[in-house]
């Protein structure tokens, strides 16, 4: 299972949002799960299962598929209760 974060240059946000992903990861006590994180110019579907971008770009990412949208991409609690739904959606399970 691969978790990706995009953003409009691949570089700042999206890497911040990844190692973000990472912490609501542990904290959910999930495992199994890849982490990266890259520029929606260069990001194909196939690069994950779940992408996770902010809501500034929600309209960017319709041929993504199944694809996360945060309403603040440093608001930790948001995204460790979107990571949780999206572990619980793909069956990963969760200790937390």
């Amino acid at each position: 299972m691969k978790f990706m974060a995009m953003c409009s240059s691949g570089l700042g946000s999206s890497f911040l949002v990844h190692m973000n992903i990472e912490s609501a990861l542990k904290t959910v006590g999930a495992s199994g799960v890849e982490v990266d994180h890259a520029d929606l110019g260069s990001a194909s579907p196939s690069d994950a299962d779940v992408f996770f971008v902010g809501k500034d770009l929600e309209n960017s990412v319709t041929e993504f598929g199944n694809v996360v949208i945060l309403d603040s991409i440093i608001d930790q609690d948001e995204l460790v209760e979107k990571v949780r739904q999206a572990c619980a959606d793909h069956g990963i399970p969760t200790s937390a």
